[in-house]
């Protein structure tokens, strides 16, 4: 299926590794011209060059999204480069482990800002560009904010707020055409879910007592899994979807944990 992503330019929020690596890699396979926007550069360009060796297009900015001029340079930088941005994935995060019992106000406040509010202020100064070309914006979110983890009040918090700007996105962004979907994570296996299994007294143990949980297959989604999703989203074929929370996570939230 052609996805008709042909040269579109999609900028990709930590898009250097785990899953947003994942979606540069496919987007570009599908002729996309994928932004890497992180913290590192040499993480970045890591990324970049993966995709020109492969023949494909990308481009990076260096970026520290914790802080709302780094957000709005960001999106500068990608218009003074290619004039245009027609698709926006907002990803960078992190599961920080600040919890209610032994957080702070400021460690709180911190955890939203590495995982939220650079959602709203990138979409907000991309906006512009966006409503321009008609463009699509895909959020990657977590389980935690539907079934709870325990320890991570924050994380949790910032990913309902990401369902949430899914559906206020949505419906605000109605009279410009303009898609906004989701995706929801589960357990899906990158280099930090690695190194968070690592670190546990069993890893091996404790790898097997999550993947007997995950209905089909009893396998840990994979990042190119969560990306070909997104692609799909931020295409021309899902023309008439918008304001959805797409689980792909092979039935770990909705389905009988007794199966």
């Amino acid at each position: 299926m052609d996805l008709q992503l042909n040269n579109k330019v999609i900028i990709v929020t930590g898009g250097a590794k785990g899953i947003g690596e994942a979606i540069v890699k496919v987007l570009a396979a599908e002729g996309a011209i994928p932004v890497v926007v992180g913290r590192n550069r040499n993480d970045n360009e890591k990324v970049v060059t993966a995709v020109e060796a492969t023949g494909g297009k990308a481009w990076q900015v260096v970026a520290e999204l914790t802080q709302p001029q780094d957000c709005e340079r960001a999106v500068k930088s990608v218009l003074e480069k290619f004039g245009r941005i027609e698709g926006l994935v907002n990803n960078a995060g992190v599961n920080d482990g600040v919890g209610l019992e032994n957080g702070s106000y400021e460690a709180f406040m911190a955890s939203l800002h590495k995982s939220l509010v650079h959602y709203y202020l990138v979409t907000h100064f991309a906006l512009p560009a966006l409503k321009a070309s008609g463009g699509a914006i895909v959020n990657i979110s977590s389980k935690t904010a539907e079934t709870g983890q325990g320890g991570t009040s924050a994380y949790a918090a910032a990913n309902g707020g990401r369902n949430a700007l899914t559906r206020e996105w949505a419906v605000e962004l109605l009279k410009y055409g303009i898609r906004v979907n989701a995706i929801v994570v589960a357990e899906c296996w990158t280099p930090l879910y690695e190194t968070w299994i690592n670190s546990q007294p069993d890893p091996s143990a404790k790898l097997a007592s999550i993947v007997q949980k995950i209905p089909l297959e009893q396998r840990m989604t994979t990042a190119e899994e969560i990306a070909n999703t997104t692609a799909f989203l931020l295409s021309g074929r899902s023309s008439h979807t918008t304001g959805q929370l797409v689980h792909v996570d092979g039935g770990y939230v909705h389905l009988d944990r007794a199966l």
